[in-house]
């Protein structure tokens, strides 16, 4: 019984982290979208191909700078909620950590979009919003997910292991614990 309980608290605890993580992202999405779409299309909308942005012809920059400020605002919704439970490893190192597996996210959204520009030779919003917005940010979720988990906000806080680890009852146990450093002053 034990560890059906103990299985079903691990796999709650992702649904929940799961769930948190898609809502930051689709945060993200919000920021991400608009401006990308402004940049190339000049119509941070969405709604049709409504003409030339001022990067219209380097989608791949447009997807630089929307991405990075979209990575700002997720961060922070990652640090403080998606993974507030676990231990802090510093601002810096949590940080560049963070914007380095972005840009490896980054670059599968930027693979996505290069290939549906420069391969398919597909210039529409709509092409663009499906390779880069979809697909490619699709992939890089995934990966982001399990690589913040794994490298960024790497470990739990140790409240679980305190409440199950047991205590002795009386001196007596205490004695029997002898690690062979001078003895316990009572």
């Amino acid at each position: 019984m034990k560890l059906v309980t103990t299985l079903y608290r691990q796999f709650q605890h992702l649904v929940h982290e799961v769930a948190k993580f898609g809502l930051v992202g689709l945060l993200g999405l919000v920021v991400d979208l608009p401006i990308y779409n402004w940049l190339v299309f000049n119509n941070p909308l969405v709604l049709a191909d409504s003409g030339v942005g001022m990067l219209h012809h380097k989608p791949l920059t447009a997807k630089l700078i929307s991405t990075t400020v979209a990575t700002i605002v997720t961060y922070f919704g990652n640090r403080y909620w998606t993974w507030r439970h676990r231990e802090r490893s510093g601002l810096h190192r949590e940080y560049v950590l963070f914007f380095v597996l972005n840009g490896i996210g980054l670059l599968i959204a930027a693979g996505c979009l290069a290939f549906s520009r420069y391969v398919l030779d597909l210039h529409s919003w709509l092409s663009d919003n499906i390779a880069a917005n979809f697909i490619g940010l699709g992939l890089g979720t995934l990966f982001r997910f399990w690589s913040y988990r794994k490298f960024v906000f790497k470990e739990e806080l140790a409240l679980d292991e305190a409440e199950h680890t047991p205590t002795p009852d009386s001196p007596a146990e205490l004695d029997g614990e002898s690690t062979g450093d001078l003895p316990a002053v009572r």
